[in-house]
């Protein structure tokens, strides 16, 4: 990060709030396209992109050296199946049932990966019909499972990822993943994890997006407050049942071609299909200038589940512990864990910041690595963003009901160890 960018960050986000951010981004409808990696920096993207929380689209140069683009691809554009097989093919894989809707989502099996290739192959056999639906690998931890292997080099631009910087640190999760499916197949309306950034990169094949800028979702909501599963749906001009319709934008629309990568900022929700067969990986990332999102997205869960359950808190001694375990199951983290995601991100940039990196540790593809790579005034940056969010979750009076004796350090010192590294840094 430069000066010029920290400058820039430090004055949009001086009086800064996550409802008037995600507000503030309505499109035109046009999205841009990044051609060229020589002439494009992670200030760039970060002041551009970022910051004004707006999607874009890499051209396929940005993949070109990508291990997957070379291998896992036919000479014609098409996945590689001996290759994969070879690879890959006794691994366990989880696989969507396109074809069926269950609680607003699609049904999910554990399978093997080479049953899955055996069923595509069949699938394409049989111009896209199958007795077991339009089946759509998703979600597969490749990079967890198979670390030694070439696939891909994450862009610069989204290297700043506390999300799997702090899962890897724990070594429980990370939210890396590839997604396989044959033409047809797709993903229902969403928005992503913790309301995160993602980027999603197809190795071959064609996607169609349709994406909706944060706040356009509460028009497509039915009288019961419910999203759609389809966007495209009929059923959405009926305005019995989906009253505010018509007051939604049209959704902005992407056409993503075999190589590029399209970026999706935070809170935005989608809707994807392949229109080929199609090979992607993707990312979903959290940083500072979406923490705060994040920490939003997290109350407002917290308060539908105190809604759900308000009639056992007054019988239920541990009512506010409950509320928490049940949204740890539902989101995958709660406020002691989200406390802890924060220390984690802070503790790396103060080592960084204070101890700095030898040549042996920058060589390594460690987070303090990549947080050297960005450059101090980025780790500051970084503190900066995760002193305002942890003041205002020390302050949160849900959080103060909680125990917080297993803390450390305790909340009050890790701010003042903070803003001290701070202080020291710009001097």
């Amino acid at each position: 990060m430069d000066r010029a960018t920290f400058a820039c960050s430090t004055a949009f986000f001086r009086d800064y709030s996550a409802s008037s951010h995600a507000a503030s981004c309505l499109p035109t409808g046009h999205v841009d396209f990044i051609e060229k990696v020589e002439s494009f920096t992670y200030s760039d993207f970060f002041r551009d992109y970022l910051i004004p929380n707006r999607p874009c689209i890499f051209s396929a140069k940005f993949t070109e050296g990508w291990g997957s683009r070379r291998n896992w691809v036919t000479w014609d554009g098409k996945p590689n199946f001996d290759y994969l097989l070879q690879k890959f093919g006794e691994a366990i894989v989880p696989v969507a049932n396109c074809d069926v809707k269950e609680y607003n989502s699609n049904p999910k099996e554990q399978i093997h990966f080479k049953e899955y290739i055996n069923y595509w192959k069949e699938y394409i056999k049989n111009d896209y019909r199958s007795p077991r639906g339009c089946l759509y690998l998703k979600d597969w931890h490749l990079s967890r499972a198979f670390p030694e292997q070439d696939v891909y080099t994450t862009p610069v631009y989204f290297t700043s990822d506390w999300l799997n910087e702090y899962w890897d640190a724990i070594a429980v999760d990370d939210y890396r993943f590839v997604y396989m499916g044959p033409k047809g197949s797709w993903t229902p309306f969403h928005a992503d994890v913790f309301r995160s950034y993602s980027w999603s990169a197809n190795i071959c094949g064609r996607k169609k997006w349709l994406l909706y800028p944060p706040g356009q979702e509460e028009y497509l909501k039915d009288r019961h407050g419910n999203l759609p599963f389809d966007v495209t749906a009929p059923g959405l001009q009926d305005s019995n049942v989906y009253p505010r319709y018509t007051q939604s934008q049209p959704p902005v629309e992407i056409l993503q071609e075999a190589g590029e990568i399209v970026f999706i900022p935070s809170g935005w929700h989608h809707q994807v299909y392949n229109l080929e067969d199609t090979v992607s990986i993707n990312h979903n990332w959290v940083n500072g200038c979406n923490v705060a999102i994040m920490w939003c997205f997290l109350q407002d869960e917290l308060a539908a589940v105190q809604r759900e359950i308000s009639e056992w808190k007054d019988p239920m001694d541990d009512w506010h512990l409950q509320c928490q375990l049940i949204m740890k199951s539902c989101t995958g983290i709660d406020y002691k864990e989200f406390y802890n995601f924060l220390k984690v991100i802070a503790e790396n940039r103060i080592s960084v910041l204070e101890n700095g990196l030898d040549d042996e540790a920058l060589a390594k593809n460690t987070p303090k690595a990549a947080i050297s790579t960005l450059g101090m005034l980025h780790a500051v940056f970084d503190l900066k963003r995760t002193v305002k969010v942890l003041t205002s979750l020390s302050a949160n009076e849900d959080f103060k009901k909680l125990d917080l004796t297993s803390l450390s350090p305790p909340p009050e010192a890790l701010l003042h160890h903070l803003k001290a590294a701070i202080d020291t840094a710009l001097l």
